[in-house]
């Protein structure tokens, strides 16, 4: 059984900015803010939630499907996707509009600003019947607000297990439809900013997100992770330490891809967690988020060193 994952599938322009944002915001003059960041490092790379969650667990062998819609110019992300051995079927493609783009740029203290593009993704096509029998969960990561909605409600009428991932998309729904996407969800995700704008803007504590999804993951940078499930048990996932701090970008995906291959496996919570944390560290090692790899052995090898415990990861 394979893991649907439906959201953007974007280019990223990742930028450097060597000093603190907070050095060049003057907070009494933030109604006219007017600032130039200037840069010493850009690169251009394959990126999107979509497209960075599927990268890696194809790389953990968890059989991705990837529903998403590229732009005119996205040949070449099929073709990468095609290169790696990851199946393309459920992407569409709109010949007249540029592909999803975002514009990250991070300071020396991790902290970044966005700005998104959001090109064809209104688009993205259905999730249909003829999916419920290929998939264990779908991910329903950040992309059109409207498109989530949609694919949140046909997880329900089709019992597929879904996963509401708002992420950057949190600003874009009401405190109603967050509700209604945490509804029946197995899993809500985010890191700890997201899960406080998403329990003001629900009015709901954790208590009553757990009294309508099953868990609560929510990630904590270089703290962990902590789980929470709807039964009241509690599992704090300390973080898996990377060899090099270089970018963090793509760390909450690659987080993502870990914790669901190991679900997919039928893994307990924890390790699931520690697989998040693990593949997590792969990505804030290396400038861009689909720029990196590694083998099964190498995953497993890094898990038992940071863990003290038995991995066995085969083909899923």
């Amino acid at each position: 059984m394979s893991i649907l994952v439906s959201g953007s599938i974007a280019y990223d322009n990742i930028m450097n900015f060597p000093d603190s944002f907070k050095n060049h915001i003057l907070p009494e003059k933030i109604h006219i803010l007017n600032v130039c960041f200037v840069i010493d490092k850009m690169e251009k790379s394959r990126g999107g939630t979509a497209g960075n969650i599927a990268y890696n667990l194809n790389l953990l062998k968890a059989d991705p499907i990837v529903l998403g819609i590229i732009g005119k110019d996205g040949d070449e992300y099929l073709n990468f996707f095609t290169k790696v051995g990851m199946s393309t079927e459920y992407i569409t493609k709109d010949e007249n509009i540029l592909t999803s783009s975002a514009y990250i740029t991070t300071d020396e203290a991790d902290n970044q600003i966005t700005a998104f593009f959001p090109g064809p993704s209104a688009k993205t096509g259905d999730i249909t019947g003829e999916l419920k029998n290929k998939v264990v969960i779908a991910l329903i990561s950040p992309t059109d607000k409207q498109v989530m909605i949609k694919h949140a409600k046909q997880c329900r009428e089709l019992s597929i297990p879904f996963v509401f991932d708002p992420g950057q998309q949190m600003t874009a729904f009401s405190g109603s439809e967050l509700q209604e996407m945490i509804v029946g969800a197995e899993f809500v995700i985010g890191n700890d900013y997201e899960m406080h704008l998403l329990r003001e803007k629900t009015g709901w504590d954790n208590a009553k997100i757990l009294a309508n999804a099953k868990n609560l993951i929510t990630t904590l940078g270089e703290k962990g992770s902590l789980i929470t499930t709807s039964t009241g048990e509690e599992i704090m996932i300390s973080p898996c330490a990377p060899l090099n701090l270089n970018d963090p970008t793509g760390a909450g995906d690659a987080y993502r891809a870990g914790f669901f291959a190991g679900y997919q496996k039928g893994f307990a919570l924890k390790v699931c967690g520690q697989m998040g944390s693990v593949a997590a560290s792969y990505a804030i090692e290396t400038y861009g988020t689909q720029d990196y790899t590694y083998t099964l052995a190498e995953f497993t090898a890094r898990y038992e060193q940071a863990y003290n415990e038995k991995l066995i990861l085969n083909t899923i």
